[in-house]
């Protein structure tokens, strides 16, 4: 190989680190804003519901936190099991649905008094959140493939050698 060729595969591998990265950056940008913004709406709908329906002071203010809680923590198992390649425990795929379920019926329970598109419209929130949170999951896993490739071609023999750090 020679030296003009083997810079020139640094500077792709570079470029298309650089690439990777801002994929992955601009991609959990997007969904940090569209949590932000659904959490906030999300947890609004859910305290309405939650006060219509007889609860009161810290109850009435803590319990939407309990389901957005879930949905966050079932997600987040979720990611680990997709990063490090294991089965997803079902446990955590009930509890997501669940969460799911719960955040998108007090959404729908707080703009159904609009109509069924009032309620569609409550819902979107979560279902932004839901949606652009688990289409960041592939884009992860294709980098992460990507990452151990490149790994496994400087010459380890052991792709797992990088301890998950290789992106």
């Amino acid at each position: 190989m020679t030296v003009f060729a083997a810079a020139s595969d640094r500077h792709c591998a570079t470029a298309t680190g650089g690439i990777d990265r801002a994929i992955r950056l601009s991609t959990a940008a997007a969904v940090l804003a569209v949590a932000g913004i659904a959490a906030y709406v999300s947890y609004w709908h859910a305290y309405a519901v939650v006060r219509a329906h007889g609860e009161t002071g810290i109850t009435a203010r803590l319990e939407p936190a309990t389901i957005d809680g879930l949905v966050y923590a079932s997600l987040m198992v979720v990611l680990y099991a997709a990063r490090h390649r294991v089965p997803v425990p079902c446990l955590a795929r009930w509890l997501l649905g669940l969460g799911i379920a719960a955040t998108l019926t007090a959404n729908m329970a707080q703009g159904w008094s609009h109509g069924p598109v009032g309620a569609v419209v409550a819902a979107w929130p979560a279902v932004s959140l839901v949606g652009s949170y688990e289409l960041s999951l592939p884009v992860d896993e294709v980098l992460r493939d990507v990452a151990l490739a490149r790994h496994a071609a400087g010459g380890a023999t052991d792709v797992r050698a990088c301890g998950g750090r290789c992106w």
